[in-house]
């Protein structure tokens, strides 16, 4: 229970970044194109998101993928905050590891963070993909809802991490939020959210977030405006029964950017890489073989 997963097809390596140790799992040789994958909130970590990712991709890419300060094995660094801010996290990272014109796939808050990303450092990337991301919408549904979440991050530490700690007892609960079908989550999966929901400090890293991004009236970190600007190739994959990111969003991007494209799934939820796996593996090695060409 208390060993962190190990998806198979990687590795761990530590990497010394900004006083701290960035835990980073690492598939595929050096030499391939590098794929850069950016996991999701709540009690998410590399190891969930891209458990069925890395023994597939790994046979042709060079995989890596790293626990955000505040989730997982990353330990010593404060927890960032917002998305702009892990997206620098992110490039100062790739550019430790040596990485340069890489693939960036994010998950939810991760596909907010590579949207930053390819906005803030794109000579980075040469392509994205984005799982169900944050950041595309105006404001949550309805003004009650936005105002109640905003007063809600504004509570003081002592007040909110005991009441992330006690919700995130109700493991079962917060996956049947999440996804359309628990029973298509790998066994391995479901425990190692379990024993990341349990950690002492678990879910700082995500409220840093929330209190970053979500603003008394909208959203604070609606992308919608910009991403006509992101000029490389992308691909939105979207669960159409997502309950907790509006599909809407990745419609919408998709009309102002100048080379994206959706898969929208049925019957699929928010952890849209894990519930439809083979499409999901399907969709991006058609997108990542495009890029060769």
């Amino acid at each position: 229970m208390n060993t962190p997963l190990l998806p198979p097809g990687a590795e761990v390596e530590r990497v010394p970044l900004e006083g701290g140790s960035v835990r980073v799992l690492r598939g595929g040789s050096p030499r391939g194109p590098a794929l850069l994958l950016v996991h999701g909130g709540s009690s998410d970590n590399a190891a969930i998101s891209w458990y069925r990712l890395f023994a597939p991709l790994s046979r042709k890419y060079h995989v890596v993928a790293p626990d955000l300060p505040g989730f997982g094995g990353t330990t010593g660094i404060d927890p960032v905050g917002g998305p702009e801010r892990q997206a620098d996290f992110v490039a100062a990272l790739a550019s430790e590891l040596g990485l340069a014109d890489v693939v960036a796939v994010g998950v939810s808050m991760g596909g907010d963070t590579v949207l930053n990303l390819a906005l803030r450092h794109p000579r980075l990337v040469r392509g994205i993909v984005l799982i169900a991301p944050g950041g595309l919408v105006p404001a949550l549904r309805g003004r009650t809802a936005q105002r109640a979440a905003w007063l809600f991050t504004r509570l003081p530490d002592r007040v909110l991490l005991p009441a992330a700690r006690l919700a995130n007892r109700f493991v079962g609960t917060a996956l049947r939020t999440v996804v359309r079908d628990v029973s298509a989550l790998p066994d391995e999966v479901v425990r190692e959210f379990r024993r990341e929901a349990l950690r002492a400090d678990a879910g700082l890293g995500y409220l840093r977030y929330n209190q970053a991004v979500i603003g008394p009236r909208s959203m604070r970190n609606n992308l919608l405006p910009l991403v006509g600007r992101i000029t490389v190739p992308a691909l939105f994959f979207h669960g159409r029964n997502d309950p907790l990111v509006p599909p809407e969003g990745s419609r919408e991007a998709v009309r102002r950017m100048p080379n994206a494209r959706l898969a929208l799934v049925s019957d699929c939820g928010h952890w849209a890489q894990l519930e439809a796996h083979e499409r999901f593996l399907a969709e991006l090695t058609d997108f990542l073989a495009g890029l060769e060409e």
